[in-house]
């Protein structure tokens, strides 16, 4: 295992939640903390960090969420995108058409243009940070940790939410959302060899009321943060620091972009003190305390 002295950046994965990634990695560039020396991701996790290790910028990334991000325009069912009574039946009638006969309501291609486009079609050995991001293999039901090959084509792996999105085939393996097995990969970034790790954690595991289970897409999601989520606090070492950064947004709540974007920012003053001790045994530090 090579050791590295730089630090690397965890991002879990969350739905809509993950949009606080940006305003987070944001806020750091601001403050002017280093740019980490490796980025993984899970989910939407790894679209975020997957994107800006390709080397598109924060206020890139905060520009498209908010002025041209609309789900609906990457996603080839109108399951999505129908609204009303009306709407809710026909969604019925397609969801259950579409699971008897699909492995999938959403083939994904739509979404994989889109991570093609904002890549450039890099692999990972053009990405100008380090990264690597997780999937389950669901043929074997073991994690792949991906380091090579397309970007956009493990991106795509990695955020194959069951149901939602078609299995994604390389090869011979058939990928589901990597946040299945490991949703805040920090095994990752040890497994590269680097013992200053920060984890950014979307996710908060409380109880819901009944009304917050309005469909099938809310009860499956919740099924399964049950599985997950529930099971504790993830172990870290003295020099890993866990960040949780979540509100009580839905897991689906892309029309929040703006507030969970400022949640990220926030999340940085807010843990000032932490981020300043997690940095301290790193960097040297300039005249202003700040880290260079």
């Amino acid at each position: 295992m090579k050791h590295n002295t730089g630090w690397a950046l965890v991002l879990s994965g969350g739905g809509a939640r993950g949009f606080a990634h940006i305003g987070f990695i944001k806020k750091l560039e601001e403050e002017g903390f280093p740019r980490p020396s490796l980025i993984a991701g899970t989910s939407m996790g790894a679209i975020i960090g997957g994107l800006y290790a390709s080397g598109i910028s924060t206020e890139e990334l905060e520009r498209f969420v908010r002025e041209e991000f609309k789900i609906s325009d990457y996603l080839e069912s109108f399951v999505f995108k129908l609204e009303g009574p009306m709407g809710q039946i026909m969604q019925t009638g397609q969801v259950l058409a579409s699971i008897a006969t699909k492995q999938g309501v959403d083939k994904g291609e739509k979404a994989l243009e889109l991570f093609e486009s904002l890549t450039g079609g890099k692999n990972f050995d053009d990405t100008e940070i380090p990264f690597r991001c997780n999937a389950v293999d669901l043929l074997s039901g073991k994690e792949a940790v991906f380091s090579s090959g397309s970007v956009a084509g493990a991106i795509r792996a990695s955020m194959s939410f069951p149901l939602f999105f078609e299995p994604y085939k390389i090869g011979e393996k058939y990928f589901v959302d990597g946040g299945l097995i490991n949703n805040l990969p920090i095994t990752i970034a040890r497994e590269e060899g680097f013992k200053h790790i920060l984890a950014v954690d979307v996710n908060h595991f409380s109880s819901v009321s009944l009304k917050e289970l309005r469909g099938a897409y809310q009860v499956i999601y919740r099924s399964i943060e049950c599985a997950l989520l529930g099971k504790g606090d993830v172990k870290k070492t003295k020099h890993e620091l866990v960040l949780n950064i979540s509100d009580d947004a839905a897991p689906f709540s892309f029309y929040r972009k703006k507030e969970l974007l400022k949640l990220g920012e926030d999340a940085v003053n807010k843990n000032r003190e932490l981020l300043e001790k997690f940095f301290k045994p790193i960097f040297h530090r300039n005249k202003a305390g700040m880290p260079v």
